[in-house]
């Protein structure tokens, strides 16, 4: 029974590399399992180059097809898991069929490759860029080895970068007025603004600012919408006076991967 079951075992290991993993900035990765690992951060444009080993277990040869490498950036909706739409996909061939006897390596490289998505684990949705090695086998399945790594773009600041204003309130009731310093914040910015109360006829309890993260997946009926409140701040306690200004100024939080707004909590009660 043994020997049925260690004929389908794989015959080697597979190992992928990195040519600058020791040198290149690492960080968390949270698998399909629960389980954090580190792995290399890219840029897009970047080449990506390493080394895969094949090293048969003692006593074993490794019959193949043919050994390839392919880098992939996919997406994946999770309530259509195994189902990749795959928006790059490169492939080099690292051995011709044939018989692997010892230990192999075969280098790779991927030049300049353009990788224009971040990396993004949410909710309903992942993007994910990985190198796959395929050993092709005739007769038995193929085997299958997976190295995740992260993508990470950086734009230079904007050029013009407006302010924000509006108003907002409940006719007769209240009337607010918000300003911002800026309009396109960077991710260890600071807010800056300014809160003005011209009509105050409501009995106000608190004032909060929240600042969300909204994921958006799907198109037309489909679409799915989750939102996650990230940060919450107490701006006031207690009733404003008519044409009191209320300063605001929070450290931005430095969370990658999602599209982020401002929301204002208003809580209040109607004067009898």
């Amino acid at each position: 029974m043994n020997y049925i079951v260690g004929a389908f075992k794989p015959p080697c290991n597979i190992t992928i590399t990195f040519a600058d993993g020791r040198t290149r900035k690492q960080v968390p990765f949270k698998k399909e399992n629960g389980q954090t690992v580190m792995v290399p951060l890219f840029q897009s444009q970047e080449n990506i180059v390493g080394e895969v080993s094949i090293e048969p277990f003692h006593g074993k040869k490794v019959e193949h097809n043919g050994v390839k490498i392919e880098l992939l950036g996919q997406i994946e909706m999770y309530f259509d898991r195994g189902n990749f739409y795959d928006f790059t996909s490169l492939v080099r061939e690292l051995e011709v069929p044939g018989d692997i006897y010892e230990k192999k390596s075969y280098p790779f490289e991927f030049s300049t490759v353009e990788m224009p998505y971040e990396s993004y684990t949410g909710v309903n949705v992942r993007l994910r860029y990985v190198l796959k090695v395929t050993i092709s086998r005739n007769y038995v399945s193929n085997m299958v080895e997976y190295q995740d790594f992260m993508v990470r773009n950086y734009t230079p600041l904007p050029s013009i970068n407006n302010s924000i204003k509006m108003e907002v309130g409940i006719e007769d009731c209240l009337h607010i007025e918000f300003e911002y310093s800026k309009s396109k914040y960077h991710l260890k910015d600071v807010i800056i603004g300014k809160i003005y109360f011209l009509l105050v006829r409501i009995k106000i309890k608190n004032m909060e600012l929240e600042i969300r993260r909204r994921e958006s997946t799907g198109s037309g009926p489909n679409t799915y919408v989750e939102t996650e409140t990230l940060a919450k701040f107490e701006l006031m306690d207690g009733a404003p006076v008519r044409g009191n200004r209320h300063l605001i100024f929070l450290s931005f939080l430095y969370i990658r991967f999602g599209l982020f707004f401002f929301f204002f909590c208003l809580y209040h009660d109607y004067v009898p």
